[in-house]
């Protein structure tokens, strides 16, 4: 009986842990678009240099707001400097929302970058749609671009607003 028992209670532990789910996890991109070290190219040591200022991950803004008072237009965020490259996107509003969000800038110096921002260039648009303002999932492997693109898209709402 006390083997049943302890058998029991062992697949009963395993299958919660198994479904445990942490809540605002980073959405992973894949194998392909994770970076490996978070250390510039050797090989591009001028760029990383003049990247070393903004070695630190930029945190968006803590009043993004939904677009729901802004005017309509277009509006382009300010350019956001990461030690990738910079991000800056443009937003279009109509009817007070958010309707279009173009990627003017994302880090494209090396090949990794370009195939990095290729990959979340359009999650990141999507998700600007889906939440209608600023407040968008980070993706894992791209963090620096996310940050980027969720600061570079706020100050145009910003603008909107203004």
């Amino acid at each position: 009986m006390r083997p049943a028992v302890a058998i029991f209670a062992t697949v009963a532990g395993l299958v919660l842990l198994l479904n445990f789910k942490t809540p605002d996890q980073p959405r992973a991109l894949g194998p392909t678009a994770v970076i490996p070290s978070q250390q510039p190219d050797v090989a591009s040591s001028s760029t990383a240099t003049a990247q070393a200022t903004a070695s630190a991950a930029p945190t968006p803004s803590a009043s993004a707001q939904p677009a729901g008072s802004v005017k309509d237009g277009q509006y382009t965020g300010q350019d956001v400097p990461n030690r990738f490259g910079d991000v800056q996107v443009k937003v279009t509003i109509s009817g007070g929302r958010i309707t279009d969000v173009q990627a003017i800038q994302l880090p494209f110096d090396r090949p990794r970058s370009q195939e990095i921002s290729q990959a979340v260039g359009p999650i990141l648009h999507d998700e600007a749609l889906q939440a209608q303002n600023a407040q968008i999932d980070t993706l894992s492997g791209a963090t620096y671009t996310s940050y980027g693109y969720a600061q570079s898209l706020q100050s145009a709402l910003d603008m909107a607003r203004g």
